[in-house]
């Protein structure tokens, strides 16, 4: 792909390699995140893929420009790939004031043009109040929101985020993760951002690129993988609530029969499905009711006993035997209405294409 950011390298430090593999649009707003758990590597890819380190092996392409190839010994500085970085905690500088910050990174061009940039950006940011002010008198989000406007004002090619939100409180963290992602649409470039935080990568993102140990498992739209995992590995990482052991009796017209447990479920079956599986079904895919029957566009209906009923903001958890062990997320509503306690007699209704089947290899 000619307009494509294209990076296939490895990085390797004392007892540890890391192998960066992604591939993004290089034209126009998309967010790509770079997400697992802490050590994975995802700050050394997008240190690599910023110029700040060095990989042993491999290429990085963006369009029709190479930043880094180690066998013809070409490493473009972070100036020269035009990337814009935004580190955990801002960076910014403290004694300079917000518009200082934001116009630090702009240099050619005229004293006016460079005055008409900053405000343009303090505009778009919504800091044209806090212009004069210093990163010590802002909010976590008002310096998250000069951080950026500082990465954007030299016209960036790629801008690259690293855990954007951890500096801020569980509180603020929910309330700028929203102002995150309007400000990331309009900013017309394409973005690179990490973070281990399941809610941002399912808020913030376009695409997935999931990492375990170094090595990325699985890419792709965020939906995709969070709801269709390629194996165990990746469903862990994104935290699929149920992951059972099954195995497939026998395939029909595209919908495979699954023995999980003491009970049977209706899956939509991939291509060569066959023997044991990994049944894969997320928390929020299972609807509860207190009577049997009268849902008849749903295949599998569940008898199943309540375990235990736990509080959760927003969705309660509702633990089930269904045959075997079954999670299901709920609203503080519905789980009143049903009247839900341990002990509790209630049908779980999961239809076929929610059901997602994972090949053991052997």
């Amino acid at each position: 792909m000619a307009d494509a950011l294209i990076a296939r390298f490895t990085k390797r430090f004392s007892g540890a390699t890391i192998r960066g593999e992604l591939q993004q649009s290089a034209r126009g707003h998309g967010v790509t995140v770079l997400f697992g758990p802490s050590g994975c590597g995802k700050t050394t890819v997008l240190r690599c893929l910023a110029g700040l380190e060095t990989p042993e092996e491999g290429t990085i392409q963006f369009g029709d420009e190479t930043w880094f190839d180690a066998t013809r010994g070409v490493q473009l500085t972070p100036q020269q790939r035009g990337v814009g970085f935004v580190f955990q905690d801002y960076a910014l500088f403290p004694h300079l004031t917000v518009a200082g910050n934001v116009g630090y990174a702009l240099r050619g061009g005229s004293a006016d043009e460079r005055r008409r940039r900053v405000r343009e950006l303090l505009e778009r940011f919504e800091l044209t109040t806090h212009a004069q002010k210093h990163p010590r008198e802002l909010s976590g989000g008002q310096q998250q929101r000069v951080a950026l406007a500082r990465a954007l004002a030299a016209r960036p090619k790629l801008l690259l985020l690293d855990e954007p939100l951890s500096a801020l409180d569980a509180a603020m963290r929910e309330q700028v993760r929203g102002e995150l992602r309007q400000s990331l649409a309009a900013c017309d470039v394409p973005v690179l951002l990490v973070t281990h935080d399941r809610e941002e990568a399912l808020v913030l993102g376009d695409s997935l690129v999931v990492m375990s140990e170094g090595a990325v498992r699985q890419s792709g739209p965020v939906l995709e993988i969070f709801n269709r995992p390629a194996d165990a590995e990746v469903a862990r990482i994104v935290r699929v609530e149920n992951v059972v052991r099954g195995r497939v009796l026998a395939v029909r017209d595209g919908l495979a029969t699954v023995e999980v447990g003491a009970a049977q479920l209706t899956a939509v079956a991939p291509p060569q499905v066959a023997g044991d599986v990994l049944v894969s079904i997320r928390g929020e895919d299972v609807i509860l009711q207190r009577e049997a029957g009268g849902v008849s566009s749903v295949r599998n209906a569940l008898i199943a006993r309540v375990v235990s009923v736990r509080a959760g903001s927003p969705l309660y958890s509702v633990e089930l035997d269904a045959g075997f062990p079954l999670r299901a997320f709920i609203t503080r509503p519905a789980c009143e209405d049903l009247k839900l306690a341990p002990g509790a007699t209630v049908t779980a209704l999961v239809k076929a294409p929610a059901v997602h089947l994972i090949a053991l290899n052997h």
